[in-house]
């Protein structure tokens, strides 16, 4: 019991870590909401993000409320995972690196009643914003030199709790309710090299604190050594509570421009996987979120310059033996690709990444330890550029907490 509390201790303390941290470095995150998270597991980030379509009993996959019925009946699971990233970006301002490291998320799973009901609970990433963008310039013929700075900072986190329901042998439903609440601040300075003007300062702070919900479905059937799941998820667009404040630092007032201008898009994506004898699986997922009919500052976000963004996923994990007496035999390896719009019509270009990834299970507990190498390319070369290497490592845990012990 003593190990209960210390896992479930340990659980508020990185989810407090969690919510407080910036979790980007990119130019990209200067618009709009910043960089979205997609909320898979690293195991399957290794697999080039796949999750719709994916159904796991030593995985807790939040992008798909539908698969928490996957877990064992007597079985309590608990997955943490931290990254670090190398970042090597053009932007106005030349050309930079930059390095950060995350706590990614915190989930916990576990059953209800027997096989046919299950939940997830979790603290998870929505968005991040980080940059740092100076340029300097000078007036009409040079009489003054000044220096703009352009400084982003803050996230959207959200808590999410969520059931999922068997209702038969080869369907089921589920849902997640997600609170999310966070401050994304973008500072714009104006300061002049001539002494006796001085600078200006201005904070537009979005903050937000709404609920959104998603809705996911699977089917999955099993026939000898082979097996296949086809999932789907969707959100309808809904109201994003928040509001918009510009705070002048010379004068100290905060002026509100928006409240409650804003929506959450609707979602919807489709995902298919195919396993066999717990050795091989292939996974494809495709998204869609319709940014551009959804608010964004009292309007349509297309006239903010925001577009539909799709997203496909493609990705394979193999082994050679999962009951093989050679570690190797049992290692899980992953590789995976997936392409992507970015949601700002200006960026133009889409943004594609390559993973690959190793699980180590440990043979007494039901513990794997997942890695994944992802390489991520945004932009263009003559305009806005990202290229970054992220490492992320996780800790899937399952436990034995339901089993009733003879005396």
């Amino acid at each position: 019991m003593t190990k209960k509390y210390h896992i479930l201790l340990a659980v508020l303390l990185m989810s407090v870590g969690l919510s407080a941290q910036n979790m980007t470095s990119s130019p990209f995150s200067r618009f709009a909401y910043g960089d979205l998270n997609e909320n898979v597991p690293t195991g399957y980030r290794g697999m080039g993000g796949v999750g719709i379509g994916m159904r796991n009993n030593r995985a807790i996959n939040p992008s798909q409320p539908a698969s928490y019925t996957a877990c064992d009946t007597l079985t309590f699971m608990f997955d943490v995972a931290a990254s670090a990233s190398w970042s090597r970006y053009r932007d106005a301002g030349g050309l930079k690196n930059k390095a950060n490291g995350n706590l990614e998320y915190v989930t916990m799973q576990f059953p209800l009643y027997k096989r046919w009901i299950a939940m997830s609970v979790g603290l998870l990433p929505y968005s991040s914003v980080g940059y740092n963008i100076s340029l300097s310039d000078s007036t009409a013929g040079g009489a003054y030199h000044y220096v703009t700075n352009y400084y982003g900072d803050g996230n959207i986190s959200e808590v999410y709790g969520g059931l999922s329901f068997n209702i038969c042998n080869w369907f089921a439903l589920g849902f997640n309710v997600y609170y999310m609440w966070g401050d994304l601040s973008r500072i714009r300075s104006l300061t002049f090299v001539e002494s006796g003007l001085n600078p200006t300062i201005q904070d537009e702070i979005l903050s937000v604190s709404s609920v959104r919900l998603r809705y996911g479905a699977q089917f999955f059937h099993t026939w000898g050594a082979h097996s296949i799941n086809v999932g789907a998820i969707f959100e309808s667009k809904m109201k994003l509570n928040s509001e918009l404040m510009l705070i002048e630092t010379q004068s100290e007032d905060s002026i509100p421009i928006y409240k409650d201008g804003w929506q959450l898009p609707m979602v919807w994506g489709v995902g298919a996987s195919y396993n066999w004898a717990n050795r091989l699986t292939i996974g494809f997922d495709f998204e869609r979120q319709h940014m551009a009919s959804a608010l964004y500052n009292g309007a349509e976000g297309r006239w903010s310059g925001l577009q539909d963004k799709n997203r496909y996923a493609f990705g394979v994990e193999y082994r050679h033996n999962p009951a093989g007496r050679k570690y190797v035999e049992r290692m899980l390896w992953r590789a995976g690709v997936s392409v992507q719009d970015e949601y700002l019509a200006a960026v133009g270009a889409k943004r594609v990444s390559a993973s690959i990834g190793i699980g180590f299970p440990l043979w007494t507990i039901g513990t794997v330890i997942n890695t994944t190498i992802e390489y991520t390319h945004r932009g263009t070369p003559s305009g806005l550029e990202d290229n970054s290497l992220r490492f992320t490592i996780g800790a899937s845990i399952a436990e034995n907490w339901f089993f009733k012990r003879k005396l």
